[in-house]
């Protein structure tokens, strides 16, 4: 009997030790995701975007959020909404941007890591998304504080000079500093280890929302009779966000590469990031900067995160990247012909509509092999 009791008390000690293990690697595992990666941007795909606007957001439901982050969220829970918008409207933007190469921005369903491993390594693209996420938080909140959506912010009524000839201060200048603060306080609060992917990620999210500042123009109204523009009213106001996107591809087109350097401080071993080639203008606070080169993404590789060319639309006419040569990495493409309806010989009537007729047209249609 005592035998047989002991066999069960090994057994279920072993059992015990094994459990032990598995939740051990588990949080082990989990942790690696959340210290590599901002897995709370899946708010802004799926399930939990949809259901933004009919119900309250559970702070505690959102994943990957650290302690700092969750504070803030529910400090300023009427914000969250702006903030998930702002990085669905940074990750559409990476797709706009990416659409003609090979690593197009595509998001992973039903996956925490909304891009998959292409953020693990310290590659441009990561530079990118970085960048790009937290100039849509920021443009989104700011955004939203101008339009009267929250009550915690409003109008910026620190006006930047004087007034120019032949125009007054008028209208809601948007308060971008506050939305800066508000993607500063919530995208960078996991980015405070003493490592170089850290250290890469605040930079990047820094040049992100100062892309916002400098881009940043003069709106004006005219008021009159007839819109005789006798007095004009500006404001300050954020560009469209395509312009953003724009600055920050040319951004990621010049991204300067780095190396990692270690050295000891009083709370331990720090590392920093420095210019790779002495030889170029070192990047400033405004540039990107990424330490680890980008797979070629031709291929699928579930390591990297590569989807692969294969059945990508190239241009057959184009010598840039998204030209079947380059896209399509060699290997050639295929061809079909697919046929549209269009509107075709439209005619104005006065007054005032347009009638148009349908038409049936035939293209060509370039994808890889």
């Amino acid at each position: 009997m005592s035998a047989h009791v002991g066999f069960l008390l090994a057994k279920f000690c072993e059992t015990l030790r094994m459990i032990y293990l598995g939740c051990f690697l588990l949080l082990c595992g989990l942790t690696h995701v959340m210290a590599s990666y901002p897995i709370w941007w899946s708010l802004a795909v799926g399930h939990q975007y949809s259901s933004l606007g009919t119900q309250p957001i559970l702070c505690g439901s959102i994943p990957g959020l650290v302690p700092k982050q969750l504070r803030f969220c529910r400090n300023y829970v009427e914000i969250m909404p702006s903030v998930a918008e702002g990085v669905k409207i940074g990750i559409q933007e990476c797709q706009h941007q990416f659409r003609g190469r090979r690593w197009n921005c595509t998001t992973v369903n039903d996956n925490l890591a909304i891009f998959g491993p292409v953020l693990d390594k310290a590659t441009r693209e990561s530079a990118f998304v970085h960048a790009i996420a937290s100039a849509g938080v920021a443009f989104a909140v700011t955004r939203a504080c101008a339009e009267g959506s929250a009550t915690i912010c409003g109008c910026d009524t620190r006006h930047k000079g004087p007034p120019g000839e032949g125009w007054k201060w008028g209208g809601c200048s948007e308060d971008v500093e506050f939305g800066s603060m508000v993607s500063r306080e919530f995208a960078d609060a996991r980015e405070n280890r003493p490592d170089a992917r850290s250290a890469m990620n605040r930079h990047n999210n820094e040049a992100g929302r100062m892309s916002l500042n400098d881009n940043m123009f003069l709106k004006c109204k005219c008021h009159g009779l007839s819109g005789s523009c006798e007095v004009k009213t500006c404001w300050w106001s954020q560009p469209d966000f395509r312009v953003i996107g724009d600055y920050m591809k040319d951004k990621y087109d010049s991204a300067s590469e780095m190396v990692v350097e270690k050295h000891k401080e009083s709370r331990g071993w720090v590392e920093t990031l420095r210019p790779k080639y002495n030889y170029f203008k070192p990047p400033t606070e405004r540039d990107l900067v990424y330490y680890e080169s980008s797979p070629n993404f031709c291929d699928p590789n579930p390591e990297t995160g590569s989807f692969g060319t294969r059945d990508r639309i190239c241009n057959l006419t184009s010598h840039g990247i998204d030209g079947c040569d380059l896209l399509c990495c060699g290997r050639g493409h295929n061809t079909r012909t697919e046929k549209r309806k269009e509107k075709c010989h439209c005619i104005f009537h006065w007054c005032c509509y347009v009638s148009c007729q349908e038409c049936v047209r035939v293209y060509d249609v370039h994808t890889c092999k």
